[in-house]
């Protein structure tokens, strides 16, 4: 009989996942379950272009569906798996269906981080994680309206962006010292506050919000301090937790996600893990993580069909990033985690264009940089070839990179 993988999330790695596995030559059956009813999209432009309304959402499907169809695929939408049966190989549905598998993958992604204040179930107050988040905000941008977004990451900060361009009044509300604490270093979250208040956003750190209430057709968001700051509406960006409730319940093994091997295997090697849920070691930085990253779920999506059909190949990508933000195009290679020196090329002070290089000691880790492709491309190369740069070289004004590259 002909063999059965069900994929479980039809988000970026479980699309891959459906595609990779049927390109590399497996001849049974794919079924590729999906809660949302919409064809499997593009997320990040959901806080970017498709907020700002530059694209419909046609333009930002990952595929047609005619491309599901030609692969053989069996997409069900709009369909929750509420549990996984190990011991007999099945899946259950919320609508009662069982479903028998040989191969199980999750790609179960990550969920919204629930800000725990009261009111924050009160109509307008937004958070962004779907498409359906993304249609539910849209409806409520008007010009000169007033946009409270707590939370000052890359969410956060896209999303103020997109609704500046909108011409909405945009304050941003960050609970740390600073915007980007957890991501970037203090010279780079600098420059981000600067642009973001040159372009007319307020931005107010160490902000704790404590309550939103609801006055008439006004919202405020009151905070620790006794701030407070009225709304139209009100949009939560304080970051995503992995999805694991599928996995809790099968008794996989778990830590900041599901721990899987170099293959993607969980500690039950007939289910697979891969994207933001997965708890995985990185060969480049010798550590495991969960990275939220596309072009993470992509590889690993990879990954798990080569190993699946008998082309093992071990998970060895180095970690990319992307944000767009008015004009500005921060592009990151490697991971800057437990840097302790930093070296800028460019005018971070006054221009839109720089590139941060993080070293510990002297080896280079990562690079945070904005429309500067160049680095960010001979960043991404010399991470991934396993070499270096010179620091003292690339500390020099307008000096050639590429003489500065190490082994």
């Amino acid at each position: 009989m002909s063999k059965i993988c069900i994929i479980i999330g039809a988000s970026h790695g479980g699309s891959q996942a459906a595609l990779s596995l049927r390109q590399m030559g497996w001849e049974g059956k794919i079924i590729l379950i999906g809660a949302e009813k919409d064809l499997p999209y593009h997320r990040p432009p959901l806080s970017k272009d498709y907020l700002a309304g530059r694209k419909n959402f046609e333009q930002i499907l990952l595929r047609p569906q005619a491309a599901y169809e030609k692969a053989d695929i069996d997409l069900r939408l709009g369909v929750t798996v509420t549990a996984i049966d190990r011991a007999h190989k099945t899946v259950m549905t919320a609508h009662g269906e069982k479903i028998s598998y040989d191969n199980l993958v999750l790609a179960t992604g990550a969920c919204v981080r629930a800000l725990p204040v009261p009111g924050a179930e009160l109509e307008n107050v937004f958070y962004l994680r779907n498409a359906e988040d993304a249609r539910a905000i849209q409806g409520q941008i008007r010009q000169g309206r007033r946009a409270v977004i707590i939370g000052g990451g890359y969410i956060g900060l896209e999303m103020a962006a997109s609704l500046r361009g909108s011409g909405m009044a945009v304050t941003v509300l960050e609970a740390m010292d600073r915007i980007l604490q957890r991501v970037t270093a203090p010279e780079v979250s600098r420059f981000f506050k600067r642009i973001h208040e040159e372009e007319g956003v307020e931005i107010s750190e160490t902000v704790t919000a404590s309550a939103i209430e609801q006055n008439s057709n006004d919202l405020s968001v009151l905070t620790e301090k006794g701030a407070r700051y009225p709304a139209d509406m009100v949009i939560i960006g304080i970051g995503v937790l992995p999805a694991l409730d599928l996995a809790k319940g099968a008794g996989l093994a778990l830590e900041d996600g599901i721990v899987v091997n170099e293959y993607c295997q969980s500690s039950d090697p007939d289910i697979y893990a891969v994207g933001d849920v997965t708890w995985h070691k990185s060969a480049l930085y010798g550590r495991f993580m969960r990275l939220e990253s596309v072009p993470n779920a992509t590889e690993q999506a990879k990954i798990f069909a080569a190993h699946l059909t008998g082309k093992p190949k071990p998970y060895s990508a180095l970690p990319w990033f992307w944000s767009d933000q008015y004009d500005l195009k921060l592009q990151i290679a490697g991971l800057s985690h437990g840097y302790d020196n930093l070296v800028i090329r460019g005018d971070i002070e006054t221009s839109r264009k720089f590139a941060a290089f993080y070293f510990l000691e002297n080896r280079l880790l990562a690079v945070d940089a904005v429309n500067d492709p160049q680095s960010f491309m001979m960043t991404k190369t010399v991470l991934s070839q396993g070499k270096n740069l010179d620091k003292e070289k690339i500390a020099v004004p307008d000096s050639d990179l590429k003489q500065a590259i190490i082994g």
